[in-house]
């Protein structure tokens, strides 16, 4: 495929992804959502008090995506009642969306016809990544901490992304830990700690400018 084949192909693939997120939201309850807000301490009392966009979207990204040990996702609640054809995109999307991954991201450099080469650095694994605004933003050696998912043969972020620095990525190096089947997985506790970072420091091409030794 082409540069431009690839990212019509992302577009559609984006947008489909958006209106299940859309559709999820409605599956939220109003406990689930103060909870993931005070978390993120994004709420006072049982006031929710988020900012910004990004900061509601931290929080429903946590809401539809993560759930208490013992508890299901609403992401997964919502899937069982979906119906979409069977082979669709729409069907293939919201698949990938359930099995999205969650981890920490190093950009490795840019794919030779479209995206990003990123590298899971908990599990050494590299991945084809497209992303228009990390394309443009994004420098080679930058670490984030952001949800993937793979509706095609590439992956797309699902969610926010937030910047990873050496103190961050410390943190979260002690907080891993292998899953049943014996793949370093991060604990469901550090996801909200990872996330609340972006409540502080938002995504911009700025922040893609730290310094190696910063980033690893």
């Amino acid at each position: 495929m082409q540069r431009e084949e690839i990212l019509e192909r992302y577009r559609r693939l984006r947008a489909i992804s958006r209106r299940h997120q859309s559709a999820a939201f409605h599956f939220l309850a109003g406990h689930t959502i103060l909870e993931h807000a005070k978390q993120l301490g994004l709420a006072y009392g049982r006031t929710i008090v988020a900012d910004s966009e990004e900061e509601t979207t931290l929080i429903f990204d946590l809401a539809i995506h993560t759930a208490r040990p013992g508890r299901s996702r609403t992401i997964d609640r919502y899937a069982r009642t979906a119906a979409p054809a069977s082979g669709s995109d729409e069907a293939r999307t919201l698949e990938a969306m359930c099995r999205a991954r969650f981890s920490i991201w190093r950009i490795e450099g840019h794919h030779e016809t479209a995206g990003l080469l990123v590298e899971d650095v908990l599990r050494d694994q590299r991945t084809w990544l497209v992303d228009e605004a990390l394309t443009v933003s994004g420098q080679p050696g930058v670490t984030f901490a952001s949800r993937l998912y793979w509706p095609a043969e590439f992956a797309v972020t699902c969610g926010i992304v937030v910047p990873v620095d050496a103190e961050l990525m410390e943190r979260v190096l002690l907080a891993t830990g292998p899953g049943c089947d014996g793949r370093i997985r991060l604990r469901w506790s550090m996801i909200p700690a990872l996330l609340r970072r972006s409540t502080a420091v938002r995504l911009t091409p700025a922040s893609w400018t730290m310094s190696s030794s910063e980033t690893r």
